[in-house]
């Protein structure tokens, strides 16, 4: 080769692979210093959108634990709260059978009676986390508990929604001449009807003929020892749409009955509930205009005479299954709340993996590379002075 004072290729040679060798030990040095292999958008464009989106999905689920964390507290207080109102229905059970003897003091158990009432209704109350109170009203409340990204990359926010369930002992506003005077154990404003029905006997639900429920919002009740079933009207609905939405509630659920259809304004509407069950049935029916508590009837217990004492060992199974109910209904929230909690903490943490795999450093790699590369470096330099010293042989020629 020529040897030329002006160009020194060897020279340019080395310093090219010097330069490759420094870019490739800064890209290594970066590594260690960040854990990154993938640290900005230039390093990898694809993976660095890609791990973004999950990033903001990280975000996104670790604010929706939050979220699931104050629901599970929410209704946790809720389902604690009903659960210490059916042990205090369940304390005036007691009571109440006693009431049924004739030989006791009735206006002190009324006296009971009335403090373990007061006593439901500040528990009621008081069952409220950070002002929301699942025990009054009827609204729901809907939780975030999820964030579902389809292929194209859209997202959507899911929800859990929790019911009230109102145990307040508010009483709502009965209708009166809903029921007619053939119904079993109507009271002389034919609005409610409550009372013990033997084996192979029939409870008489009568729908009066003068009654008009096409406005709609009046609640019917029927309650078969305890166990709740209740139709609401809807608009335009006639006294055939009331008994034909209570008679299927019943049929649905087992019961015999004998549905007698009728005109209103002529002639009232009949359902027949036959007990068949062996032994006797307490059977209770409100019809209200749907503003009452879920416990209203508790205001309605009155076991200073026999006849009120019968009356509420009635509908005292009714206001203990209600508690029981909302406690259950609550308790299967809060489960599904926490099982959703786990899962999204889980998830959480499988795409912080899958993140750190697309985007961490192999420190055991880079480190190797590391060694390999300073080894490079060291080379390159002296390959690079050797190179720039080769012009001095030129200066032998004019000796």
């Amino acid at each position: 080769m020529t040897n030329s004072l002006l160009t020194n290729t060897s020279a340019m040679i080395a310093l090219q692979n010097l330069r490759q060798v420094n870019k490739g030990l800064n890209m290594v040095q970066e590594q260690i210093s960040t854990g990154k292999k993938v640290n900005t958008a230039k390093d990898n464009a694809a993976i660095f959108a890609i791990s973004t989106v999950m990033q903001s999905d990280v975000k996104g689920f670790e604010a929706i634990n939050q979220s699931l964390n104050l629901g599970s507290a929410a209704v946790g207080v809720a389902r604690g709260a009903a659960e210490k109102v059916a042990e205090l229905l369940t304390e005036m059970k007691g009571l109440i059978v006693a009431a049924q003897e004739d030989n006791v003091d009735r206006t002190k158990i009324q006296t009971d009676i009335s403090q373990l009432r007061d006593q439901i209704d500040g528990i009621v109350d008081a069952a409220q986390f950070n002002g929301l109170n699942f025990l009054k009203g009827t609204e729901s409340t809907d939780f975030l508990a999820s964030l579902d990204r389809d292929a194209s990359g859209d997202v959507t926010a899911s929800s859990i929604s929790v019911d009230a369930y109102s145990l307040e002992t508010t009483a709502g506003t009965a209708v009166d001449d809903s029921l007619g005077a053939g119904a079993t154990g109507a009271n002389g404003d034919f609005n409610s009807a409550a009372q013990l029905v033997a084996n192979g006997n029939d409870f008489a639900l009568d729908i009066d003929q003068d009654y008009d429920p096409s406005a709609g919002g009046d609640v019917w009740e029927v309650r078969i020892d305890g166990r709740k079933f209740t139709y609401t009207a809807q608009v335009d609905d006639d006294l055939n749409d009331i008994g034909t939405g209570l008679n299927n509630l019943l049929t649905d659920a087992g019961y015999t009955t004998n549905l007698v259809a009728g005109t209103g304004g002529s002639a009232d509407v009949q359902l027949d509930i036959t007990n068949d069950t062996g032994g006797t049935i307490a059977v209770e029916v409100n019809v209200t205009d749907g503003s009452g508590g879920g416990l209203a009837n508790l205001n309605t217990l009155d076991v200073s005479d026999a006849a009120g004492a019968a009356d509420a060992l009635v509908k005292i199974e009714g206001l203990i299954q209600e508690s029981v109910d909302a406690a259950a209904e609550f308790g299967s929230s809060q489960k599904r709340i926490e099982i959703q909690n786990e899962f999204v903490t889980n998830l959480t943490d499988s795409l912080k993996t899958g993140i750190g795999a697309l985007t961490d450093a192999d420190l055991e790699a880079a480190s190797a590379r590391l060694q390999s590369l300073q080894v490079q470096q060291q080379l390159g330099i002296q390959a690079l002075s050797i190179a720039n010293a080769a012009p001095n042989a030129i200066l032998g020629l004019f000796r």
